[in-house]
């Protein structure tokens, strides 16, 4: 007894197809007019825009940053930033809500300043910490008998670098990018290597940011 089979694909139906098509062709039409961001000036700051160059000034400190974009612009209107951008694309909004959040940390520095935290933790080795100038000296790391060291770039009038009770670091400036990567560069050099970090873990670790 011969029995035969025929097994035939299902297909999706034309009108999806033509829908589809559809739904992409409206989705690319969409687009906004503009994207506008305003960033509000504290008490004590101002701001001045000369070109693509943007300097926030407070009452002891200023920041200046450059801002050049074809399309996003930013402008001062009655003691406020404006970031704008007529017929954003995906890129350009992105743009846009970076240098809004550059603006308000450059406000925020020079207004009130940031601070990163770190705090020394140890197991046998007890290890003492210094800052020499541009140098962050760390002393007897898993006994070590040569000290390391970590270059601080910046000097101590952008940031500003202390340890407290010994095992307290704290790093502050007007800048969040620079007091960031100052912690950072302090962390990354107490790092070791050919150990299991989950028993040995000696070091110099962040546990506080934001603002002062």
């Amino acid at each position: 007894i011969k029995v035969s089979c025929t097994i035939t694909k299902r297909r999706r139906p034309a009108s999806v197809g033509a829908c589809w098509h559809m739904y992409s062709e409206v989705r690319k039409m969409v687009k906004l007019d503009q994207v506008r961001h305003v960033v509000t000036l504290h008490e004590g700051a101002s701001v001045s825009i000369v070109g693509t160059s943007v300097t926030v000034s407070g009452a002891e400190q200023s920041i200046t940053r450059d801002f050049s974009h074809k399309k996003v612009n930013v402008s001062e209107v009655e003691g406020s930033i404006i970031v704008q951008c007529d017929l954003p694309r995906r890129k350009e909004k992105a743009i846009a809500g970076t240098w809004r959040a550059h603006l308000t940390n450059m406000v925020t520095g020079v207004t009130e300043g940031f601070e990163y935290r770190l705090k020394a933790v140890y197991s046998h080795f007890p290890m003492s910490l210094s800052v020499n100038g541009n140098t962050f000296q760390i002393n007897n790391l898993f006994g070590e008998k040569v000290p390391r060291k970590a270059d601080l770039k910046w000097t101590p009038s952008d940031v500003q670098v202390r340890v407290e009770n010994k095992v307290d670091v704290i790093v502050t400036g007007a800048d969040r990018e620079k007091v960031g990567q100052t912690a950072a560069i302090i962390e990354r050099a107490c790092r070791i290597r050919r150990r299991d970090r989950r028993v040995f873990q000696d070091g110099i670790y962040i546990t506080q940011k934001g603002k002062n």
